[in-house]
């Protein structure tokens, strides 16, 4: 909810809580136990930097951030949530957001692509989850294939150059170094099983230009919410967290340096956030530092979604200068180790315990502090989170359809290249492609 031209996200003991959106490229932090009311307060953030024109990046593993594109509903506890807010029920509006589905497996939205060249080797390391030697060989064959003009487009290129090399290694070992024979098998076997697991959907053309999700509705002016539909992907963890660093450093390396401004070019959420920090080797690790802290000169605002702060590193978390902490359970010691360390990131409020007050707030309550205009970090306070203005909860599989069909991007990443449908449309390309002529079947878009 925006209130002179400021984020409400909820209302404390000494009235609102306002996120300043000139702040709001210092990153953030979302921590609580699972039901405390993460994703109430995930959604209040989203739809206010869509209020203010922002556009909005959302991983959505649940798949109950979809309702974002339906207005939500009034009912008792809505009511009493904006009771205890102190916001009268006719500043209060519910409404959609405009949103565009997204999905590497091309199921649930518009397919995300990559190239295989454009991955680099450093993430391409951590997808296939290989070794340091492993990794140092897939270093030599980003580097032949860009010395030879092989292309690297999909993994069947990479399989192709695997063989080559693996057929040469004697050449390119008095250049490069040892590639022995065993870690382009193991490699070869590690491109297989990404196969399997949907790889070859996720590498290809046409590539997605990431700055398709920096854009504002025309009609309403809000900024666009894209909704990485998430579900299957999370049952490959290394894939789902790689692709989101994937995104983060595309962004880093293709918007030019703006400083400070009035508010954000666009915002990411990354739930389930320590799952980017699992198995980092030191080089990946430190290239997450530095496009962490530098990403925010490009007007670009991270914002964590976690159990618990201890799951990020401290070099990042010194860097999420917002912060909402709900609820923490502390059953055991290493629970209470956890709690202590959430309280200590917040700026003390003489007036409570934060320690305390971590493991007693209810529902729908947090802990919030966000950055002054001086891009100081508050005081803590006690707030009750306000209620989000858009459906909470999954929608149906018919609305979904109809989303992305009527989306402006549909037809732009549906057919990959190489497939007969696509040449097909190719034949004519002075001819529009005709988003009623699409259909889902089996999970695969074809266009008739």
């Amino acid at each position: 909810m925006v209130r002179d031209e400021k984020i409400q996200v909820g209302t404390g003991e000494n009235g609102p809580a306002f996120l300043l959106p000139a702040m709001a490229n210092r990153h953030g932090l979302i921590a609580g136990a699972t039901g405390t009311g993460k994703t109430v307060s995930l959604k209040v953030l989203a739809e206010g930097f869509s209020d203010l024109g922002v556009p909005v990046f959302l991983s959505d593993i649940k798949s109950d951030l979809s309702g974002m594109v339906k207005p939500g509903a009034g009912g008792e506890a809505i009511e009493k949530r904006l009771d205890r807010c102190g916001v009268p029920r006719e500043s209060f509006g519910f409404h959609a957001y405009p949103s565009i589905f997204w999905d590497v497996y091309g199921e649930q939205g518009h397919p995300v692509r990559a190239t295989v060249k454009d991955m680099g080797p450093l993430l391409m390391s951590r997808m296939l989850s290989l070794n340091e030697t492993q990794s140092g060989v897939m270093n030599i064959l980003f580097r032949v294939a860009s010395r030879e003009c092989r292309p690297l487009t999909n993994l069947q290129d990479l399989k192709q150059l695997l063989i080559y090399v693996g057929e040469n290694t004697r050449n390119y070992t008095l250049e490069y170094g040892n590639v022995s024979v065993a870690s382009v098998g193991a490699i070869q076997r590690a491109v297989a099983v990404l196969e399997d697991q949907g790889g070859d959907l996720f590498f290809g053309e046409p590539a997605l230009e990431i700055f398709d999700w920096i854009e504002t509705d025309a009609a309403s002016g809000k900024g666009r919410i894209n909704i990485l539909s998430a579900d299957r992907l999370f049952n490959n963890p290394t894939m789902y967290s790689t692709f989101l660093l994937w995104m983060l450093t595309k962004l880093y390396d293709l918007l030019p340096e703006q400083g400070d401004t009035e508010k954000p070019k666009i915002v990411f959420f990354f739930d389930e956030a320590h799952l980017l920090f699992n198995n980092c080797s030191r080089s990946l690790m430190e290239k997450i530092e530095q496009v962490v802290r530098l990403v925010r000169s490009k007007g670009v605002g991270v914002y964590f979604i976690t159990q618990s702060p201890t799951d990020i590193p401290m070099t990042i978390l010194g860097q999420l200068g917002n912060r909402i902490q709900h609820a923490l359970r502390a059953y055991t010691p290493l629970d209470q180790k956890a709690v202590k360390v959430a309280a200590q990131t917040f700026r003390a409020n003489p007036f409570f315990d934060t320690e305390e007050a971590i493991t007693t707030l209810k529902t729908g309550e947090a802990l919030v502090s966000f950055l002054d205009e001086h891009g100081a970090p508050g005081v803590v306070e006690r707030a009750t989170i306000l209620p989000p203005q858009s459906f909470m909860g999954a929608i149906s599989r018919e609305d979904r359809d109809r989303v992305i069909r009527s989306s402006p991007l549909m037809g732009k990443y549906e057919i990959q290249a190489g497939e007969e449908s696509r040449q097909e449309t190719e034949a004519k390309p002075e001819e529009a492609l005709d988003p009623s002529r699409f259909q889902l079947i089996n999970g695969q878009w074809y266009y008739f």
